[in-house]
């Protein structure tokens, strides 16, 4: 196991390329099993996430070539392995083979996933989609056993607005028969990428991006190649880090549309922002005016980037609050944050945060992906060194973090955790 070390207070500029949207592609991979022949989807991230689902693929008869970021999946001679256990367990996203094995095989054996630990997050709605498709849905022994004679088109209402729950239905009812109509549909871009690539294997999908999305059924899908988006949640880390230890960064391969929220309130405190096509430039403001956020749906402020801001308002001057409407229990780097001199208290679904603070290095842990995201901008703007623990979640979503953030002038590497702290971890 490793941790990572970060020297605080060098000054970052220079250019960053975003690598293909991490919340893209654990929906695209298992999207490739629907098909008869050949997908290639290029400018995937090389994060653990997508190698474990490489890895579950290969495990239910799939041939994956993964080389320079384009993985090309042969799924011809899949079979519907029941996959209870072993790798699925470290995947959140991995519930998306659920919807894509009921869509081909009409059955699915998946355990219930794992991932970051956010508190509550049910799949009351994507089993809700699939029993209206006509499947019959049961949790034996900590797995959910998926069947169904055959899929039928359906007129589904979500709750709750749920990206997981919308990718999830479209995936089992392209190859349903008659027509699908999801309501209260998700409107994230990632959903959008989704339907572009099952477009691409000849899918009948209308809507993706509002909230109503229609899907006529097809007998079948076939192979194609497909460009992933770029990470917004990525870009959106690095356009925060710019402005909390960026003397100018230039953004590259982002779309500033998906980050619109983001740049208003970067705006609203000071920091100078100029976006073009692809491209985003950020420094700092001279002084940065504390502002509240609240997490909403997209187009709103995402959850995945209110873990890296509560970190940069500890430099904002005067009180800001930081509510997220998404995930209650999303505040675990707080507890770490304070370690590092921040002055924040929790409030039940908000953090108020006062500043601005000197943040001082320590040793901190990242209780799950953007905790750690978060940890690292507070160790790269604080005095001395910040040694973070929990590597593993930074992994599930930042490709080559630390190399990107050498290229800017960062002072930041990966040191293996001593025999001592992985007892310590162990008791922790």
């Amino acid at each position: 196991m490793e941790k990572l070390m970060i020297a605080g207070g060098y000054p970052l500029k220079g250019t960053v390329r975003i690598s293909g949207a991490k919340n893209s592609a654990v929906a695209l991979i298992p999207a490739t099993i629907l098909a008869d022949s050949p997908v290639t989807i290029e400018g995937l991230p090389d994060i653990s996430d997508v190698q474990i689902l490489k890895g579950l693929l290969e495990e239910i008869g799939g041939s994956v070539d993964f080389a320079d970021n384009d993985m090309t999946v042969d799924p011809s001679s899949m079979i519907s392995m029941p996959l209870p256990n072993g790798k699925v367990k470290k995947l959140r996203a991995s519930y998306y083979l659920m919807g894509a094995m009921l869509g081909r095989f009409k059955k699915a054996v998946i355990g219930l996933p794992g991932g970051c630990h956010l508190g509550p997050r049910p799949i009351d709605q994507h089993i809700k989609g699939f029993e209206a498709l006509g499947a019959s849905v049961t949790n034996e022994q900590g797995a959910i056993y998926l069947r169904a004679d055959e899929l039928k088109g359906a007129r589904i209402y979500l709750d709750v607005v749920s990206v997981g729950a919308t990718i999830n239905i479209m995936l089992a009812a392209v190859r349903a028969k008659g027509k699908t109509i999801i309501e209260n549909a998700a409107k994230e871009p990632e959903i959008i990428d989704v339907a572009t690539l099952l477009t691409n294997m000849g899918a009948k999908i209308k809507g993706a991006g509002t909230d109503v999305i229609r899907i006529e059924g097809v007998d079948q899908l076939h192979g194609c190649r497909h460009t992933i988006i770029p990470d917004r949640i990525e870009a959106g880390t690095y356009l925060i880090l710019g402005a909390a230890a960026g003397e100018g960064i230039l953004i590259d391969n982002v779309i500033p549309q998906h980050l619109e929220s983001l740049i208003a309130k970067l705006r609203e405190m000071g920091v100078n922002i100029e976006a073009g096509d692809d491209q985003i430039f950020v420094s700092p403001a001279e002084k940065m005016k504390a502002v509240d956020i609240k997490t909403l749906v997209y187009p709103g402020f995402p959850t995945d980037l209110q873990q890296p801001f509560t970190s940069l308002l500890t430099g904002a001057e005067g009180t800001s609050m930081v509510t997220d409407t998404i995930y209650g229990a999303r505040f675990k780097h707080i507890d770490e944050l304070r370690r590092m001199n921040a002055s924040i208290k929790v409030e039940g679904r908000s953090a108020i945060i006062n500043g601005p603070i000197r943040l001082q290095g320590a040793k901190v842990k990242a209780s799950d992906l953007r905790a750690g995201a978060a940890l690292v901008i507070a160790g790269l703007k604080a005095e001395g060194i910040t040694e973070v623990t929990g590597l593993e979640h930074i992994d599930r979503g930042y490709s080559h973090l630390v190399e990107k953030l050498n290229g800017l002038g960062a002072t930041i590497w990966r040191e293996n955790l001593t025999k001592e702290e992985m007892e310590q971890m162990k008791n922790a």
